[in-house]
Parts: structure tokens; sequence; C-alpha cells
């Protein structure tokens, strides 16, 4: 953020545009592949690097523009990449900064994509991955020298468990060590790890950024010199290009995004707490459960996990549910579950849910914008006819 910019609040930030052609309260929708240019010089200029008019949509598209300022603004960064999906922002900021012979240290129970990623292909270009429990500073600080990237995904997949940004930030400084952080459960709302040294964000805009299920988009930000090497050297040519009809579906998600990760906050918040006193759960795993003193959460999202005791048979229990369906990811209006075993009986390899011992009786579930009183009456019924 330059000092010339107003300093508004997010909520402002995200439904506040200064005007577009027409006198449009939403950008327009660019939908072409290419920009054609008024002269012969004016084309010049944009290959010389000169202007900055846009040229093909692989590359840059005015729609994906304005979403990639809202998201600059919103964390906090210099500069922002727009993709087809969270993975694709991810595999861009990974491929393009680690080289063979590179060591990336990656906190143990990351997005299972993340860990096949960085296991089958950054293994197959010679790129070695020490996967390490980020929750323990003096393990993570053990294993960053010599390191090129540290991955960081606060809280994690499955257990939700946050690491120390600030500690971790300093330390990968000290050593040398880009830092990557997965900031898709809290989103910018309520964390926003650059402000306290994290280089680069990743998320997967298709979760609460979007907020409707209708699209599928990842988004990175953080430093302009970073950004500047994988706009130079990688995200061209790995060509996961964002649609402009996509930019408009996340613009118009961004917009009401403090207001939904409210209503997301207070539900699973309940439901967690009422799910810590049921009998046949063992375990909740929510962090505003687990309060940490080093935490970077100013809120929590609607993603949490529980586990439930051998009286309980698990299909049964997700048969019996009727408001909550079985389902992968999360971050739109529904709520949705997603049992561990599933995933640790996932056909291929390798599994992040069985290399990291995630436990066979945990519960995934995702608070969505339902009635929260009905939501809860939804488990319980189904927790006493399994």
């Amino acid at each position: 953020m330059t000092d010339k910019e107003p300093q508004r609040s997010l909520d402002t930030v995200l439904v506040h545009d200064e005007g577009h052609a027409e006198g449009a309260v939403s950008p327009p929708i660019y939908q072409t592949s290419l920009f054609t240019f008024d002269s012969y010089q004016a084309m010049v200029d944009r290959f010389r690097g000169d202007s900055d008019q846009a040229l093909y949509s692989r590359v840059d598209n005015p729609t994906v523009s304005v979403l990639l300022e809202k998201i600059r603004q919103l964390e906090n960064g210099e500069k922002a990449l727009a993709f087809s999906s969270g993975i694709a922002a991810i595999s861009n900021a990974v491929l393009g900064l680690a080289q063979s012979g590179d060591r990336i240290v990656c906190v143990k129970h990351c997005y299972p994509d993340t860990y096949r990623l960085l296991q089958l292909i950054c293994a197959r270009f010679g790129v070695t991955t020490e996967f390490v429990d980020g929750s323990d500073l003096a393990a993570v600080e053990e294993a960053l020298p010599g390191a090129r990237l540290l991955y960081l995904e606060t809280p994690t997949s499955w257990l939700f468990e946050e690491q120390d940004l600030n500690s971790i930030a300093e330390l990968a400084k000290r050593n040398g060590v880009t830092t990557i952080v997965d900031n898709s459960w809290a989103t910018p709302i309520f964390q926003q790890p650059l402000r306290v040294g994290i280089d680069l964000v990743v998320h997967s805009a298709s979760k609460y950024i979007s907020g409707h299920s209708d699209t599928v988009a990842g988004v990175l930000v953080g430093q302009a010199a970073l950004i500047d090497q994988l706009t130079s050297e990688t995200t061209p040519y790995l060509g996961a290009k964002l649609s402009a009809q996509e930019a408009s579906l996340l613009l118009r998600g961004l917009r009401t995004l403090p207001l939904r990760l409210q209503r997301h906050q207070e539900s699973a918040l309940l439901i967690a707490k009422k799910l810590s006193a049921h009998p046949g759960v063992t375990a909740v795993h929510h962090p505003g459960l687990n309060l940490n003193s080093n935490s970077c959460l100013s809120g929590y999202g609607g993603l949490f996990s529980f586990e439930l005791d051998e009286s309980i048979d698990i299909p049964t229990f997700c048969d019996a549910l009727s408001l909550f369906r079985l389902g992968v990811s999360w971050g739109g209006h529904e709520s949705l579950v997603m049992p561990a075993e599933i995933s640790i009986n996932q056909a291929g390899s390798p599994s992040a849910a069985i290399d990291f011992g995630v436990p066979s009786r945990l519960i995934r579930l995702f608070v969505g914008l339902e009635d929260s009183e009905e939501l809860l009456q939804d488990l319980e019924s189904a927790l006493a006819n399994a």
C-alpha cells in the first residue's frame, strides 16, 4: 500500500469501487482473448514494457486486474496474481521459486494436494521436502538452515493447528528462507500474514473469497519483487490463468466476505462448543476452543473437526444428516461433512492423511449459512441415530 492511498476499512475496500465505464457499479466483464492496439507505436511500447495496456487474457485482463487490486489491498501486499485454482496458485509459487537441488520445509497436515505436489512433482525435478510439526518452533528452526522455501498453512488441514507466524517469519528471514502461507481458512478478514513478515500468501479463492461454491480459483499476493519474478519467469508459461467471468464471480463474493465470515464464525463456535460436551465426541479441533497465545488470528472460520468414539458408526451418522451434505471443499453457503476415513482410503498415493496420521475417527465439518440451531439439531439427531 502506498502512502497516498486513503486508509479505508476492509469493509469499504471490498464494497467501494472508484467507478467503471458508463457509471456501472460492477466492473465490466472483458470476455475476450486478446486486445488490439490503436497504432504501431502503441504495440511497440507494450512489448517493450513501456505500457501496461492489456495484451492477451492469459497474461492480463482488466476484469482480473480489478480483482487483483482488491486482493492486494485486503492482504496489505504489494502485488497479486490470480489463477484457475488454489493448487495452481500454490504450484506456480513453489515451482517458480524452487529449483533442482533445493530443499523445502513444509508443515505437516498441509492441504493434501500440496503434499502431492511436493512429493510427486517437485521430487521429480530434484527438489526435496522436509515435513515438520509447525506448532513446534524448535523443530521449524532446526529445519530452516539451507532451505529455499518454508511452506506454512495456519491453521492446518484436518487438525487445525496454528503456527507462530511472528516468530517463524523472523527465523526464516534470519536464515534467508522465503516464506509462503496458505491463508484460505482465515482469509484476510481474520489473519494477515504479510503484516508480520511473511513473504507470500496463497488462497484457494474457491472457498470463502468466492463464497458461493460456483467457481474454482486461486490467488497469490505478496512482495513485488517475488511477484515480478514469477510473472517474468513462470506464470505465463504454466498457463493457469483466471478467466474474466470467474474474476467477476470472485469480486461478487468479496462484497459480502466480512458478513459471511462473521456468520460462519458464530455458528461454528456454537456448534463446536456443543459437540465438545457430547458424550460420543472424544475431541474437537477448533482454534477458538484451544486458544494460542502466539496466534495471529483475529477471528475464526466455519471449518473445524471432531473425533467420535467407537460407539458411533460413522457411515450411519453421515447418512442420517439432512442439512449437512457429504462433499469435498468448503467456504460456500452450504454446510458440509467430510469423514477422514474416506480420505484415508482414497485411491492413489502418496496420501497426506496416512503419512501424517490423521485419526480414522475424525470428521471434518464445515458450518455454512443455514440457521445454526437447525444445524445443531441435525448433528444431534444423526449422532443419536448412529
